[in-house]
């Protein structure tokens, strides 16, 4: 019974290691910098976010929610929506409540679009906010599958 207990025991804990180590440290201003080489009609003219007061400024972010982050914003929502941000939260609850505030921002973009411009609309709707592990990630562009693609190599 010992025996049938302790193996079980450390199938778990081999189970628990290779959970934690799925995701990679990804330096997110890095793989933001990678996007705009490999991506450069779909990020060109975006502003970049430079300061988490800013995630709250735009998103209603908590601060201390955030670990790391890199984000690109159309500050010319006349023009087009493109939204391209990548966090990290400090841990999973956080990251719940960064993925709520982006879902929210998501929906205001699918709501603006649906009656200003059918196009962007129509961009819009193939994109979506994402989690992994910790980060979470909302690419509103063209190319979205390709852009989510590099994302995804990054975090793991």
């Amino acid at each position: 019974m010992k025996r049938i207990l302790v193996s079980a025991l450390a199938v778990i804990i081999a189970a628990l290691c290779f959970a934690s180590c799925s995701s990679k440290n990804a330096e997110l201003s890095k793989v933001l910098s990678d996007i705009n080489s490999k991506f450069p009609k779909a990020t060109q003219g975006l502003t970049e976010l430079k300061d988490k007061s800013e995630l709250n400024d735009y998103y209603e972010i908590e601060e201390d929610d955030v670990k790391q982050f890199a984000g690109e914003i159309n500050t010319d929502a006349s023009t087009a929506a493109v939204e391209i941000v990548l966090v990290e939260a400090v841990d999973n609850k956080a990251a719940k409540d960064v993925k709520e505030k982006l879902d929210e921002r998501y929906g205001s973009i699918i709501s603006q679009y649906a009656s200003y411009s059918a196009e962007q609309y129509d961009m819009a709707k193939k994109c979506k906010v994402t989690t992994s592990g910790n980060y979470v990630i909302m690419i509103v562009a063209d190319g979205y599958d390709d852009i989510v693609r590099v994302v995804n190599e990054a975090i793991g």
